[in-house]
């Protein structure tokens, strides 16, 4: 019955759209009447979504492109405005606390601060700030890891870096002095002029082998040694095919 009139409906619209017409009419004055606001309720709640949607895209531009300012050039991050109001002239893992249990710190630091989409509490300095980028040429940020004294890595139970990062900083250290740009410390030692490849007793000249030209025996207690007869009887008994 229902798609009956929805067809006889149609037709008739069809037929005779002039009918319709001062309806629509009617409907415009209405909007226009000053004592009344139309709303339609179709365009306004679309128009509202798309106005969320527009703003939704917009954040997460600026969130990638806040990602990603640094990504190319990561050292000009440690020049910028951000990174100084932030940390001034300390370095990133100078005021930072790990939350832990208890009163007894752990002795090791974390696998990993972030596992897939999960990010642990307060994570360790370089994974709370993602601006924070490790490169090889990052030589500003490598060094905050490295003793100015012995030129030694900084233990990550001091840093608090997590491990993933932490084997991240070996690698891009190491690199980094392969390609020149951190010094390698190596300890000065005073060269007195000995000569030290035969001094020690492991490492000396073999003495000559003795003579045994003068009849004496090779070993020192070999002629005072006297075998047991019986067992030198069994030993030619086993190889009396092969003695001569």
């Amino acid at each position: 019955m229902a798609a009956s009139i929805q067809r006889f409906a149609k037709t008739l619209y069809g037929l005779s759209p002039s009918l319709f017409h001062p309806l629509r009419q009617n409907q415009s004055c209405l909007q226009r009447l000053p004592g009344r606001t139309w709303r339609s309720p179709v365009t306004a709640p679309g128009h509202s979504l798309c106005t969320a949607a527009s703003l939704q895209d917009e954040d997460a531009a600026q969130t990638a492109e806040a990602l990603s300012r640094y990504k190319d050039r990561p050292w000009d991050y440690l020049e910028s405005e951000e990174y100084i109001e932030k940390y001034g002239a300390n370095t990133v893992w100078a005021s930072y606390r790990r939350n832990h249990k208890g009163g007894i710190p752990p002795q090791k630091t974390r696998k990993t601060c972030i596992r897939g989409d999960k990010i642990s509490g307060n994570p360790c300095p370089i994974c709370r700030d993602p601006n924070v980028i490790i490169h090889h040429q990052n030589v500003k940020l490598l060094q905050q890891f490295i003793s100015p004294h012995t030129g030694q890595v900084y233990d990550p139970t001091r840093t608090g870096v997590c491990m993933k990062q932490q084997k991240k900083l070996n690698e891009a250290i190491n690199t980094a002095r392969d390609h020149g740009f951190l010094p390698f410390q190596i300890p000065h030692v005073e060269y007195s002029g000995e000569d030290f490849s035969n001094s020690h007793d492991a490492v000396g000249s073999t003495p000559p082998p003795l003579s045994l030209t003068s009849g004496d025996s090779w070993y020192e207690w070999y002629g005072e040694v006297t075998p047991d007869e019986k067992e030198v009887a069994k030993v030619k008994k086993i190889y009396k095919a092969y003695l001569k």
